[in-house]
């Protein structure tokens, strides 16, 4: 497939996409939310694919927003549709069914910090910055972060960055939880391919049952969630992975999952 706004490559089990637009900081503009509708939708159900990575080319952004000269032409309706199309990407890379990690390489402001919430893992650089600075424009955050960043850090700390458009760097992104690892510059995108080999050499049944089971917990009531969880692990008892698993172990070397 050949896109404008993005690059997508597979390194052995592993789909890299990278936002390319560096000219604009990798803003998000309506072309660049269709061609990544398109790649996550072909990848889905892509049994080459375990894993995904996501980044953003250039040294100085991930995603520095979405594209303020399409924004500035919204009214009340038209407002809610072009927000509605960059949620249903976000929901169809959270929904994925397989892992997505962010590779936060700069710039995550606005729609790119939302980009960024609805992966399921985030590592970022240490030049990384965060922003939700919808309501410097008079708005708030349409691609769902008012949802997702209120789930993955504490509400009180959402509610602040969200209602004073704050950007923090990629330490307080690390204190508050938002990402998991910091990395040097040079050493990110390794990092973040590293990761998504370590994820993708374990059983793939069970990464995406758990996975299931995780986003679950932010939509579910607890007992609903636990079993859910039950009715996965049960799921997972089933499969071939499951009896290669613990099969190894008893048998004390590495397992061989279906690959």
């Amino acid at each position: 497939m050949n896109f404008e706004n993005i690059t997508f490559e597979i390194k052995y089990k592993t789909g890299i996409i990278k936002i390319n637009r560096p000219d604009k900081l990798n803003a998000l503009n309506h072309k660049t939310l269709v061609e990544l509708k398109t790649i996550f939708t072909s990848i889905k159900d892509d049994d080459n694919i375990d894993v995904m990575v996501i980044t953003g080319t250039g040294e100085k952004a991930f995603v520095a927003g979405a594209d303020i000269s399409e924004l500035n032409k919204c009214d009340g309706e038209t407002g809610e549709k072009f927000a509605l199309e960059g949620q249903e990407v976000f929901n169809l890379i959270e929904n994925l069914g397989k892992p997505v990690i962010a590779a936060v390489n700069g710039f995550a402001l606005g729609g790119g910090c939302e980009l960024a919430l609805a992966c399921h893992i985030r590592l970022a650089s240490t030049n990384a910055k965060f922003s939700q600075p919808e309501v410097n424009l008079g708005i708030i955050p349409g691609y769902g972060g008012t949802q997702r960043l209120t789930r993955i850090i504490n509400t009180g700390r959402a509610a602040e960055l969200i209602l004073t458009g704050d950007m923090i760097d990629a330490a307080e992104a690390y204190r508050i939880g938002l990402v998991s690892k910091i990395y040097n510059p040079d050493e990110l995108m390794n990092k973040a391919v590293e990761l998504a080999d370590k994820i993708g050499s374990k059983g793939q049944d069970a990464v995406r049952m758990a996975l299931k089971a995780i986003i679950a917990a932010g939509e579910m009531h607890r007992a609903d969630g636990l079993k859910y969880e039950a009715r996965l692990f049960g799921n997972c008892c089933g499969t071939e992975d499951f009896k290669e698993g613990t099969k190894a172990f008893l048998e004390k070397r590495k397992p061989e999952f279906k690959k």
